[in-house]
């Protein structure tokens, strides 16, 4: 398959990411990897912004899609078969649900969403069981979203804390290119 892969700022779980990333070249699919603005920019304990970057086009082989106007032929011109945010923040959740589009990860998936396939979401977020849970239940309802499971990471420092188990993002992507949600959902 061709599967643009979204890259947000959940900055502690890029790592897991990568090897979700790594697993899916393995299996022979093409990537196009997509950062949002804070990927591309910022540097942080866990990443400089430049190596993660380096790390991103050496395991994909390919470019790093990082600007609105380079994510917005993924739909129309270039058709991925799938889409999938990983991982993806509430902030980057919140704008899909509003069709806000002013990051290249939002312009990908609105683009994608044109020509009606499916994307995949890994969330990673400390607001998952607080503000935005009603923003998940939402998304997992809209037709041609799929989440990953989710399970909380730390109840007791981080009681509304939830992410995506990364062992089963590869499955979420072959099931979703299907139609179907992987399940359990939620670990």
């Amino acid at each position: 398959m061709l599967i643009g892969f979204c890259f947000c700022g959940s900055f502690c779980t890029l790592s897991k990411s990568l090897v979700v990333l790594q697993d899916l070249v393995n299996k022979g699919h093409q990537i196009i990897p997509i950062f949002s603005y804070n990927v591309r920019d910022l540097d942080t304990r866990f990443w400089a912004a430049k190596e993660f970057r380096q790390k991103v086009e050496e395991i994909t082989g390919e470019k790093v899609v990082d600007s609105i106007v380079g994510a917005e032929p993924l739909g129309p011109v270039v058709k991925c078969d799938i889409m999938c945010v990983c991982p993806c923040t509430s902030n980057t959740l919140s704008k899909l649900r509003y069709g806000i589009t002013d990051t290249p990860v939002t312009m990908a998936v609105k683009a994608h969403l044109r020509i009606e396939r499916p994307v995949v979401i890994a969330l990673c977020s400390n607001d998952a069981l607080g503000a935005s849970a009603e923003v998940i239940g939402e998304m997992r309802n809209r037709k041609h979203f799929y989440f990953a499971p989710l399970y909380q990471d730390d109840t007791v420092r981080k009681p509304r804390s939830l992410v995506t188990n990364m062992d089963y993002v590869v499955e979420t992507i072959e099931c979703a290119a299907k139609g179907i949600q992987f399940q359990p959902m939620h670990f």
